[in-house]
């Protein structure tokens, strides 16, 4: 039975976040974000796992500070200083911008996104990787301009997800660094499109979800605990092949559509090297999930009979969700090909 407490934090978590990307005003947004901190927070911590705490007071000190950097930028600006040089007249914005990117997570700003989720459950770890990351994009969106600061943000968080993500034993921190590659492309579409980036932010919301709620259900934390798993159901590990091959971005599933739409319109404004090296590091992902989906899904192991106790429930979203997933990168491509 869900805590009436937690029913609060949820709906004020939700608010938080309509508020800012809904605000008028600086203030009305960093109002909106401290609502959004003070929400999560009991939301982070769960009884059942004792390093939710450590997760919660390591995220709340580094929001802080984000959030600090972002109400020490707005000041500046409201006070209107009448600055001589062009550098230290784009310092506030500077500032602003690397708080948005602190509480996103991005590289090279990301030194307390895989510790945070870490200690967190699968359940927390779907609302770390996806809603807490819609208002600082949101918010991103009003600064962002073509210019070398963020171009060398997306270069640092390409080269550094997918270099720190080899060799991992968990998965929690797989996910982590996939989802700083992600918003490494993210923010490269929002440069260019704002439409991109939805449809990119939407795909890859859907798939995150599936692949937690698939981790959650059987219990699943480390790469060792994968060839383990899928052995009492063979639809877990359909589901599991499907997901992982749409969330590192291989056609023909869904994954792969906002990539394609990303390397066009970076081709298309000249920016040859950056789609290049994009494209490399997200080779070196594609290997390190290749590497997880191997083990656990083409070899058989011996398992006790405690395992069928975590047997998977049939769940009729996730076979709909899974269902967009296969045939979402066809409809998509249909529907470009017949509007051009």
């Amino acid at each position: 039975m869900t805590k009436f407490y937690m029913i609060i934090m949820f709906s004020m978590l939700i608010i938080s976040t309509l508020i800012s990307i809904s605000s008028y005003s600086w203030m009305g947004m960093w109002l909106g974000l401290e609502i959004n901190i003070l929400s999560i927070i009991p939301i982070m911590i769960n009884q059942k796992n004792k390093i939710s705490s450590e997760s919660a007071i390591k995220y709340f000190i580094t929001q802080t500070i984000a959030s600090t950097s972002i109400m020490l930028s707005i000041t500046i600006m409201m006070k209107q200083f009448n600055f001589s040089e062009n550098l230290i007249k784009e310092l506030p914005t500077l500032i602003m911008n690397s708080g948005f990117l602190m509480k996103m997570g991005m590289a090279p700003f990301h030194f307390w996104f895989p510790e945070v989720l870490e200690g967190l459950s699968w359940n927390n770890s779907i609302i770390m990787l996806t809603w807490q990351k819609i208002t600082p994009m949101v918010m991103l969106m009003f600064n962002i301009e073509k210019s070398l600061f963020f171009i060398i943000v997306i270069i640092i968080s390409m080269v550094i997800s997918s270099l720190m993500a080899i060799n991992q034993i968990s998965l929690r921190k797989i996910l982590t660094y996939s989802s700083i590659n992600h918003m490494g492309w993210m923010l490269s579409s929002m440069l260019l499109s704002q439409s991109i980036w939805l449809m990119y932010f939407i795909i890859y919301t859907i798939t995150t979800i599936n692949i937690a709620m698939i981790f959650n259900l059987t219990n699943t934390f480390f790469v060792s605990q994968l060839s383990l798993m899928w052995n009492f159901n063979p639809k877990i590990k359909l589901f599991f092949l499907i997901n992982f091959l749409s969330f590192v971005g291989i056609p023909p599933f869904i994954g792969f559509f906002p990539k394609w739409l990303t390397i066009q319109i970076l081709i298309s404004s000249n920016l040859f090297f950056m789609s290049i090296l994009m494209i490399f590091m997200t080779l070196i992902m594609i290997y390190v999930y290749l590497m997880l989906m191997i083990p656990s899904t083409m070899m058989n192991t011996t398992y006790s009979k405690w395992n069928m106790l975590n047997t998977f429930k049939y769940n009729k979203m996730m076979s709909l969700m899974n269902f967009f997933i296969i045939t979402g990168m066809i409809i998509s491509t249909i529907l470009i090909n017949y509007k051009e």
